[in-house]
């Protein structure tokens, strides 16, 4: 698995016997480089924060291997059947009732559209780290990239700011900055989390503005 090594430092044995259930599809903006960066995300935050660093790493390597695209009416359900793969998954390896349960609520509440609040730490900080990929330079090419996965057109070119009309991110992915992106920082659980956001969320803001500039909107 040469996707190891470094990468997930410390927990590289771990990474080894996870990866290859990470990933459940050819989704490239949720592959193995997005759990790495997730990984680091997590590790850094980790650092500060505390918590239960194997659990957390578990978490974040089974994150999303249960794969649902986002258009797919079962999209809030994907970190739920994720947690339920990984919990399986945990068990075989002989992890013990109570950090299977930690780890898979970590799973489930990471993710946006489940809309659960995260309970303990590790679940804070994987909620954290995975929605920091979600924002910055990184969070604008997946955007793009799953914008155009789902067939959607870049902005809608008679009112691309949405001034005169309802925010349709399905159908343009220029709407999708403000329909959700804009709003990711503020919901921050760690402190650590908090910090890192405000930078990516800077720069968020920025691209649409030069975005916008370049198309004389």
């Amino acid at each position: 698995m040469t996707d190891t090594g470094s990468r997930f430092a410390p927990h590289e044995a771990l990474a080894v016997t996870l990866l290859p259930h990470a990933v459940a599809s050819d989704d490239g903006a949720h592959d193995i480089a997005h759990i790495a960066r997730v990984f680091a995300n997590a590790m850094r935050i980790h650092a500060e924060e505390g918590g239960d660093g194997e659990l957390l790493a578990a978490a974040v390597l089974l994150h999303d291997c249960v794969s649902v695209e986002k258009n797919s009416p079962l999209r809030s359900q994907a970190s739920r059947l994720a947690a339920e793969k990984a919990s399986g998954i945990l068990a075989e390896l002989g992890w013990d009732k109570a950090r299977i349960a930690a780890c898979a609520h970590a799973i489930a509440a990471h993710s946006f559209s489940a809309a659960i609040e995260p309970e303990t730490l590790e679940a804070k900080i994987l909620q954290d780290a995975d929605r920091l990929d979600a924002i910055g330079m990184v969070g604008v090419a997946r955007l793009f990239y799953i914008g155009g996965r789902m067939g959607s057109q870049l902005y809608e070119s008679a009112d691309p700011r949405a001034e005169h009309r309802s925010l349709d991110d399905k159908t343009f992915a220029l709407d999708h900055f403000p329909a959700k992106l804009f709003t990711l920082a503020d919901g921050f659980k760690t402190e650590t989390g908090r910090r890192m956001a405000a930078e990516r969320h800077r720069r968020l803001h920025l691209f649409r503005d030069l975005f916008l500039e370049e198309i004389n909107a």
